[in-house]
Formats: C-alpha cells, structure tokens, sequence
C-alpha cells in the first residue's frame, strides 16, 4: 500500500493489486478512506467523509492529479 503524498491529515495511497483499474487514488483521515478515479478526477467512492471534506479532497486530488497519475502507472510498471 505505497504512500504517495502526505497533506495535513489526510494520506493519498494506492494498493499494489489493483493494476487492473484506471489510475486512481485512495485517500484516507482516520477510520475514513474515500477512492477518486483520476482522468478525469471524480470520486468512486467513499466511506466516512462528509461532502464538505470530499469537496475539500477532490480540489487536492485535482491539485496533484499529474503526480498522482505518474506514481500510478510507475508502479504498476505502465509509466
């Protein structure tokens, strides 16, 4: 479950055994983890967050949408 990137509390991951999906991210704050596609950003899921916390996600996920995509398929051996 390689770590990303670290923003106040809220940490961006992926899981190794999911190359089979389009890039995308995890993000998780305590007992919440919210999954966002990445091209285009939209949320796929979520569990525990309010909308005002994945209003205020999505707009970081969109922020480093280009280093999150590029750790993605880096990892999974497509970058």
């Amino acid at each position: 479950m390689p770590t990303v990137l670290r923003i106040g509390p809220y940490r961006f991951h992926f899981y190794s055994r999911e190359n089979n999906e389009p890039p995308h991210i995890h993000v998780t704050r305590d007992e919440s983890e919210a999954k966002f596609w990445l091209q285009p950003s939209s949320l796929a899921t979520n569990d525990g967050f309010s909308l005002s916390e994945l209003t205020k996600i999505q707009a970081l996920v969109e922020d480093n949408c280009n280093e999150l995509v590029r750790a993605y398929l880096r990892f999974h051996g497509n970058g």
